[in-house]
């Protein structure tokens, strides 16, 4: 039993964080209608601008100057990219985020350079044990996991009530309904652009900060946006909620499938298992557990 509490913790600790990854791309889709590619990519500028600059200052303060570079790297793709593709086909704006996304990887390597770097957040890397009086054994913890887990689930949970609550997140819902009607009513288009992408910035920065601890900041810590990916296809690539319902589903999946299959299949189960429940959604429900189901009528 023990064993068991051990292992789903773990996925619903990894879940949380999956599903902060693919809030990131839930949240461009919602403003704006387009699945964008460059989410890795702000994730490692994100992470390189905070190991830089917690080179030279303690990291609250590198965090509030890293969220500012992301802030103006919002304008400026707002200003620069976006404005100028207003009311155009999905498929331009989604080959403007791939564009945005080789520019970033360039960008970051030519301003804050190539190497591999360090995040210190102070977090304690001992394991804890937890429980020793109702579990022979207890259960064996990472306190740098679970602190990571809280302040993601935190964000996830602000994020969620932000789009559902306020008036700026019902206009970021109008816009990705429709451009041209949420223009005709008075929403500005490019300020809200800029609004979201920022938000994503924030995401972007706090998911490099805790997998940039864990791992070091390294150019393949882009490739981590890639779990995103099955997280938006089961929860619904329209559905904040989804992206946390799917986050801990392919959390947990995938852990359990490793623990339990993997000696039986050779293991390595967890680097795919989540791709293949994907691809199961997209043959039996394509807009995944709380995505809109669109009908078009001939």
């Amino acid at each position: 039993m023990g064993f068991l509490l051990e292992t789903l913790i773990a996925g619903l600790m990894a879940g949380v964080l999956y599903a902060l990854i693919a809030l990131g791309f839930v949240l461009i889709y919602k403003a704006s209608g387009v699945f964008n590619f460059a989410q890795g990519a702000m994730v490692l500028f994100a992470a390189l601008a905070m190991a830089r600059l917690q080179e030279h200052m303690p990291w609250p303060l590198a965090f509030l100057l890293a969220f500012g570079v992301m802030v103006a790297l919002a304008w400026l793709i707002e200003r620069l990219v976006l404005r100028h593709l207003v009311n155009q086909e999905g498929v331009t704006l989604l080959m403007a985020t791939l564009g945005v996304a080789y520019f970033l990887e360039g960008l970051g390597q030519m301003v804050w350079g190539g190497d591999i770097y360090r995040i210190d957040l102070g977090l304690p890397k001992q394991p804890t044990v937890v429980l020793g009086g109702l579990i022979p054994g207890g259960l064996l913890l990472s306190r740098e996991d679970l602190i990571a887990t809280l302040a993601a689930a935190l964000l996830v949970a602000l994020l969620t009530l932000f789009f559902q609550k306020s008036d700026v997140g019902r206009a970021l819902r109008a816009v990705a309904d429709d451009h041209q009607a949420a223009q005709s009513i008075g929403i500005p288009l490019s300020r809200m652009w800029v609004i979201v992408w920022s938000i994503a910035g924030l995401v972007a920065l706090v998911t490099g900060m805790i997998w940039g601890s864990k791992l070091g900041v390294q150019f393949s810590l882009s490739l981590i946006a890639l779990k995103g990916l099955p997280v938006v296809i089961l929860g619904g690539l329209t559905s904040v909620p989804g992206a946390i319902v799917g986050g801990l589903i392919v959390g947990v999946g995938e852990k359990l499938a490793e623990v339990h299959l993997g000696p039986m299949l050779g293991g390595g189960i967890e680097s795919w298992f989540a791709y293949l429940l994907a691809l199961g959604f997209l043959l039996l429900r394509p807009q995944g557990l709380f995505g809109e189901r669109i009908i078009d009528r001939v």
